[in-house]
């Protein structure tokens, strides 16, 4: 078949996680006639201020930042998934690991965790994790802008943990760092990101989406069924990122899966009081606000895939 040849936008992370990554690396897009121009953000909310200058058609973005944009009256949707329980909690040398959440939290008591930008989905999910343990005054929060600070500053002993992916977090280990608390006890399917759309091509290019789509859910799953050759292509994408590392992130969390069944959109529709109460948004979002699900139905029709380990 061949295809018209089409132009893209895409923003994309950092993270290494991502089907972005592997999609660069992979050239599938360029088989289905998809010209892609990458540019990559240092965190989602400089993203969303990129999508209100209407430079982005698709974009690699954790849902608290989409919804604060949705809320300023940004014209963009979140039509697939990627990965949930993204959000890592790191301690230093003197933290311990911990199974109950609260116990893990109780160990910053009066002192300091770092995390991305405010309205970050992790400087939300901590903000919130620290109001449900009674911590939120007995912890101060520090955000920045890169990760790569967030680590100079915990190697530094500027601050005391960090709260952020899990490529973080295995930097963090390999300097004698730990993940305190299992990423799934944070805030149980928590979507790390969403592949967000601007209306434009939903309306006007729904082919060209689709077939982005299903290139993401292959990639999706290669992540979770062969991350060494996920790896490997991770690497091919950013020499600098050696293969061992890359694997280890990938197995941090290894949930990954384009759809969005039920579990992923309640758990998204769970930050909206969440973000009005930290004064990010002020109005309730519902579904039709936030999701747009009829092209990711179609590409991914049957039960999804982010419960299944990867082996």
């Amino acid at each position: 078949m061949i295809y018209m040849a089409v132009s893209l936008k895409i923003g994309y992370l950092p993270t290494l996680y991502h089907t972005s990554f592997v999609l660069r690396a992979s050239g599938r897009m360029d088989d289905l006639g998809i010209k892609a121009t990458w540019k990559l953000f240092p965190n989602g909310p400089e993203m969303v201020e990129a999508f209100s200058r209407e430079e982005l058609d698709l974009g690699y973005l954790g849902l608290p930042p989409a919804m604060i944009g949705i809320n300023r009256g940004l014209r963009i949707k979140c039509v697939a998934g990627g990965h949930v329980e993204g959000t890592v909690l790191i301690g230093d040398r003197s933290c311990q690991v911990k199974e109950m959440a609260s116990h893990a939290l109780a160990q910053f008591k009066d002192r300091i965790i770092g995390t991305p930008r405010r309205g970050s989905i992790h400087d939300v999910v901590l903000r919130e994790f620290a109001r449900d343990c009674g911590l939120a005054d007995s912890i101060e929060i520090k955000n920045f802008d890169w990760a790569d600070f967030i680590l100079d500053a915990l190697m530094d002993e500027e601050i005391d943990g960090a709260c952020g992916t899990p490529a973080l977090a295995v930097l963090a280990r390999r300097q004698g760092a730990k993940i305190i608390l299992p990423p799934d006890k944070i805030w149980p399917f928590n979507p790390s990101y969403g592949i967000i759309a601007g209306e434009r091509l939903i309306l006007e290019s729904p082919l060209t989406l689709e077939n982005f789509l299903v290139l993401h859910e292959d990639a999706c799953n290669l992540l979770r069924e062969r991350p060494q050759i996920a790896a490997s292509m991770v690497h091919n994408d950013i020499k600098i990122i050696d293969e061992d590392f890359a694997r280890e992130v990938l197995a941090v969390s290894p949930k990954y899966c384009a759809s969005l069944p039920d579990e992923y959109i309640d758990s998204s529709l769970a930050f909206v009081p969440v973000l009005r109460f930290m004064g990010y948004i002020d109005r309730d979002l519902d579904k039709e606000d936030v999701f747009w699900t009829d092209a990711i139905k179609r590409v991914h029709p049957h039960k999804h895939h982010y419960s299944l380990i990867c082996q």
